[in-house]
C-alpha cells in the first residue's frame, strides 16, 4: 500500500501566519489612553514639599486654608494654623489655589493703580 502524501499549500499558511500577526499588531495598537496623567500627583507632591499656604474651595463655596500634608487618590490632609487638621475629600472640592499667588495679585493691582493716580496727578496740575 502507497501513501500519499498532502502537502499544505505554502502561500495559504504565509498569508494566516501575516493576517494573525496584523491582528496582534492592530489589538496592541488600540488600546485606550492613560486615564491618570500624574500631574496631580506631581502637584500635590510639590506643594507638600515646598509646604506652600492653599486656600481649598469646596463645591458649596466655603472656604478653607493651610498646608498639604498627605494625599492619596481619593482625599487629602489640610493642616492649619489655629484650627483642626482637615481630611478633604476630593469629589468635594471645586478648586485650590496658592494663597501666594492670590497676595501677589492684589499687591500688583494695587501697585498699578498707586502708578496711575501718580501719573493722573501732575497732568491736572498742568491744566490749572
Amino acid at each position: 500500500m502507497q501513501r500519499k502524501l498532502i502537502r499544505p499549500n505554502l502561500t495559504e499558511v504565509k498569508e494566516k501566519i501575516t493576517q494573525e500577526a496584523k491582528e496582534r499588531e492592530a489589538a496592541r495598537k488600540k488600546s485606550p489612553p492613560p486615564t491618570d496623567t500624574h500631574a496631580e500627583n506631581y502637584y500635590f507632591l510639590k506643594q507638600m514639599n515646598k509646604k506652600t499656604l492653599m486656600a481649598v474651595v469646596f463645591a458649596d463655596g466655603q472656604q478653607v486654608e493651610g498646608y498639604i500634608e498627605w494625599y492619596d487618590r481619593n482625599c487629602f490632609k489640610l493642616n492649619r494654623q489655629d484650627a483642626p487638621n482637615l481630611l478633604i475629600y476630593k469629589r468635594q472640592v471645586k478648586y485650590i489655589y496658592k494663597l501666594e499667588q492670590a497676595e501677589e495679585g492684589k499687591n500688583s493691582d494695587k501697585n498699578q493703580d498707586s502708578a496711575k493716580e501718580q501719573k493722573a496727578e501732575p497732568a491736572d496740575t498742568k491744566k490749572r
